[in-house]
């Protein structure tokens, strides 16, 4: 079966892998799979101690790898993103999410090994009982902008209803130098704002546009003109346009995103905000 790059669940045929149909598959799988299979970057998810491999069409033309489905058991050769450090595996099926910036590994291919350096991301993917259930592991260049952390790292405020989403995003930048907190609804994050000035106010509040009650523009409005220094990106389908109308500045973001994306939008606002 041929993988396509910026696939969507419904073009595989998952009964042919050992995690199933995606109907029967828990929430935060789903998530992360979706993720995965829309990212430019190499990544790989393990799942369950049973170690059942998912990749995308990214990973699969790093390494080489046959035409095969995505997910199926690890051979007996695990692959290098895995193989390089058990101990660091192990920690995050702990729950500890690591970055190791420039890693080595060794790269197998038919037409011999090569070395090559990337910046490993790994995430815990965790069930509703907070368990670790897999990992979710990303290949970057150590050139790309992923790879370097702001010089500021900024306190942050997610809002986000889809908790596996706001799982992940929370995860991600966690991994790449930011304070993070999160709510999923914006009278929430109203409050959060609010009894953070007391202490250490949020730099950035990073808010889907469609939330449950008040949406997230109104949110952004409200927070704006309560705290005018905080700075404000938007997740949406539709970013440009978004932005042309607000009556504040905010950035914005056009779901499905990938992470250096967000960066380079952080890199900006970090560039403004007076150094603490």
């Amino acid at each position: 079966m041929t993988m396509n790059s910026l696939s969507a669940l419904t073009d595989i045929d998952w009964s042919r892998t050992d995690v199933g149909r995606p109907d029967g598959w828990p929430p935060t799988l789903r998530a992360a799979t979706d993720i995965m299979l829309n990212s430019p970057v190499p990544t790989l998810i393990m799942w369950g101690r049973q170690q059942v491999l998912l990749l995308n069409h990214a990973y699969a033309t790093l390494s080489g790898l046959p035409t095969q489905p995505p997910g199926g058991r690890v051979p007996a050769m695990q692959p290098t993103a895995w193989s390089w450090n058990p101990r660091a595996i192990e920690r995050a099926w702990q729950g500890e999410a690591l970055v190791f910036p420039g890693q080595a590994l060794q790269m197998w291919r038919a037409d011999g090994v090569s070395e090559q350096r990337f910046d490993l991301y790994y995430t815990p993917l965790h069930g509703g009982d907070g368990s670790v259930l897999g990992i979710l592991c990303m290949l970057a260049p150590p050139s790309a902008t992923v790879a370097t952390p702001t010089a500021r790292g900024l306190r942050m405020l997610v809002v986000e209803d889809n908790l596996d989403a706001q799982y992940l995003v929370c995860e991600m930048l966690r991994a790449i130098g930011h304070e993070v907190d999160a709510v999923a609804a914006a009278e929430d994050a109203l409050d959060k704002l609010e009894a953070a000035q007391a202490d250490t106010p949020f730099d950035v509040l990073f808010t889907d546009v469609s939330l449950p009650g008040i949406s997230g523009v109104e949110l952004a409005r409200r927070a704006v003109a309560n705290w005018p220094d905080l700075q404000v990106i938007f997740a949406s389908g539709y970013s440009g346009t978004l932005t042309q109308q607000l009556d504040f500045a905010a950035e914005a973001i056009q779901k499905p995103y990938d992470i250096e994306q967000l960066q380079a939008i952080l890199d900006r606002i970090a560039a403004r905000l007076p150094a603490r």
